[in-house]
C-alpha cells in the first residue's frame, strides 16, 4: 500500500556509482545498478536518511511522496536471505551491490594453525593467509556483517600492514580485520562508522595497529570515541610500529 511518506531520492546525474551509500544503509534498499545507485523497492527504505552522509557527490536527498510502506518484517527477511547466500565452496557470501567485486562480502577457512604453512608446522615454505573474511576496508564493512558477531577485531592502519612481517602469523589469526589511512580517509566517519558497528554487535576484544607517524594517532583516538559513544565496554590493545615494522611497545 502506498502512502505519503519521506523516502530517499537519488539524482542519477550526480550519481557517479561509487557505492559508498550501499554498505550505509542497513536495510539494505539500496544497489548500484548499471552503475547508478538505486532503491531496490520502497518498502526497504526508512526514509530516515542514514546513507545522505555517505554520498561524496551529494546525490541523495530525502523527499516526501506516495511512497510504498516501510515494511520492517520484508526487510528482516531481506536481510536474512542475503546473509544466508552461499558461495558454491561453502563459504558465506553477500554482495553489497556497489558493482564493485571488492564489497563482495564472504567469510571462508583461513590457515588452521595460525603459522601461515597451511595446516603443516613443518612446512613453512608454503606461507598460507590467516585472512578469514572479506571485505578488509574500514569503509566497505557493513555493520551488520554476519562476522563481526562475537569477533575480536584488528584494526589496521594501512600501512603497517606491509610493514609488520608477522602480520599473519601473529596477529590475524582468527581475528577480523578492519583496514584503513587515517591520513587519506575521513576519520568522523570513522568514528559513526565504529560506533554503529560496536553498537550492534558483540565484539570480544579490539587491537588497534598503527605507525609511528602523526597521522596514525587519529585511528585509536578514534576508536575509543566510538567505543565510549556505543556505551560497550571492550578490551582495547594497541601496538604501535616503527618505520621498520618493529612493534614499539
Amino acid at each position: 500500500m502506498k502512502i505519503m511518506r519521506k523516502i530517499i531520492q537519488i539524482d542519477e546525474e550526480l550519481c557517479d556509482g561509487c557505492g559508498q551509500c550501499v554498505p550505509a544503509c542497513d536495510e539494505g534498499a539500496i544497489q548500484v545498478i548499471d552503475g547508478k545507485a538505486r532503491v531496490v523497492a520502497e518498502k526497504y527504505c526508512d526514509g530516515l536518511g542514514a546513507c545522505l552522509g555517505d554520498c561524496p557527490q551529494g546525490a541523495i536527498s530525502i523527499v516526501e511522496r506516495m511512497a510504498e510502506d516501510f515494511d520492517p518484517e520484508a526487510v528482516e527477511e531481506y536481510l536474512k536471505n542475503r546473509k544466508d547466500n552461499t558461495a558454491p565452496d561453502g563459504s558465506s557470501q553477500e554482495t553489497l551491490a556497489c558493482g564493485c567485486p571488492s564489497t563482495q562480502m564472504q567469510t571462508f577457512a583461513s590457515d588452521s594453525c595460525g603459522c601461515g604453512c597451511g595446516g603443516d608446522a613443518n612446512d613453512a615454505a608454503v606461507p598460507v593467509s590467516a585472512l578469514g573474511h572479506w571485505p578488509v576496508q574500514i569503509r566497505l564493512i557493513p555493520a551488520h556483517a554476519p562476522f563481526l558477531q562475537n569477533a575480536d577485531l584488528l584494526i589496521l592502519a594501512d600501512c603497517a600492514a606491509v610493514a609488520y612481517a608477522g602480520l599473519h602469523q601473529n596477529l590475524l589469526k582468527n581475528r577480523i580485520v578492519m583496514m584503513g589511512c587515517p591520513k587519506f580517509d575521513d576519520l568522523p566517519d570513522y568514528e559513526e562508522r565504529f560506533t554503529e558497528i560496536f553498537s550492534k554487535n558483540m565484539i570480544n576484544s579490539i587491537t588497534v595497529v598503527t605507525m609511528e607517524v602523526p597521522c596514525c594517532s587519529g585511528l585509536p583516538v578514534a576508536v575509543e570515541k566510538a567505543l565510549s559513544r556505543s556505551g560497550k565496554t571492550v578490551p582495547i590493545t594497541g601496538i604501535v610500529l616503527n618505520l621498520k615494522g618493529e612493534p614499539l611497545n
